[in-house]
């Protein structure tokens, strides 16, 4: 609790103070005291909510907090259609293969995530590797505008954290018993309905981890929509990017951090709850 409350609670007080306080254009730092000290040595608090009040009156902001929200969700289900069959070949191979698998998932983090990102150009851009392998078997005749569009975006989401997806999917599905498919075959079931009935639910837990390890930094993800995405992939990370280092409106940036931050967590929170109770109820029962 200690350390959780030094790195995460602390630094979210900081940026909430900060959202609290009035811009100041030309000095440092850029935003006012929270406190005015009198002569008498009193203390007069002085906070604003017009920062909060401004995301609700341009829609730049719901519009950026939408895309982050569709960008993280579509990349999720693309994750988590893609991931499963890896993480569920990994699982069953021979540890030998196993191992060797599992080094291939985890290789690219060798390699920093904005080089992949920028790696990703040149294969996406007109001249690009896409396109010149579509052209050669025939299958368009013009090269394809992938590059700066929203599907850029996704591929790239889903490059970069497909591993986040495998990883957790495979530790779950690694301690399934697997001769409950081999009984379930037995007794007759095909083996879509022993998916259905076994597999899936067994591996919720994992789905659940790999999910929220994918759709929580890919809602603030700024890197990859900046470099892949076109004008119209407006998120909030670049929203907090432009605030903070181009506009230098501490206060309002730290408000849509602050914004932001709830969206995530309080969904969050709520469905822990919900699961905690539902679980409660099943040992109850």
């Amino acid at each position: 609790m200690f350390w959780l409350g030094l790195f995460f609670l602390v630094p979210f007080v900081i940026v909430m103070k900060i959202s609290l306080a009035t811009p100041l254009f030309g000095q440092t730092p850029p935003y006012s005291a929270l406190f005015d000290h009198a002569e008498d040595g009193a203390l007069t608090l002085r906070i604003t909510w017009a920062n909060y009040a401004a995301l609700l009156k341009d829609s730049l902001y719901l519009k950026a907090y939408l895309n982050s929200l569709l960008f993280a969700g579509v990349s999720t289900t693309l994750t988590l259609l893609i991931g499963y069959p890896i993480a569920y070949g990994i699982a069953r191979a021979t540890p030998l293969w196993r191992m060797a698998l599992l080094v291939g998932v985890i290789l690219p983090f060798w390699t920093s995530s904005l080089l992949r990102t920028y790696a990703m150009i040149g294969i996406l851009k007109t001249n690009g590797l896409i396109n010149q392998m579509l052209m050669g078997i025939g299958l368009i005749d013009a090269p394809l505008e992938l590059l700066y569009t929203n599907l850029a975006v996704y591929i790239g989401i889903v490059y970069n954290y497909l591993p986040f997806m495998i990883l957790p999917l495979t530790a779950n599905l690694m301690r399934m018993d697997f001769t409950l498919l081999e009984a379930a075959e037995d007794l007759g079931a095909p083996p879509w309905r022993s998916f259905l009935q076994i597999t899936l639910p067994l591996s919720m837990p994992g789905i659940i981890a790999g999910a929220m390890l994918v759709f929580i930094p890919a809602v603030g993800e700024f890197v990859i929509p900046d470099i892949l995405g076109g004008p119209d992939a407006i998120t909030i990370g670049r929203v907090l990017w432009t605030e903070f280092f181009t506009n230098r409106d501490w206060p309002l940036a730290s408000g849509v951090a602050v914004a932001m931050l709830l969206l995530i967590v309080i969904p969050t929170l709520i469905f822990e709850y919900v699961e905690n109770r539902s679980q409660g109820k099943g040992k109850d029962a």
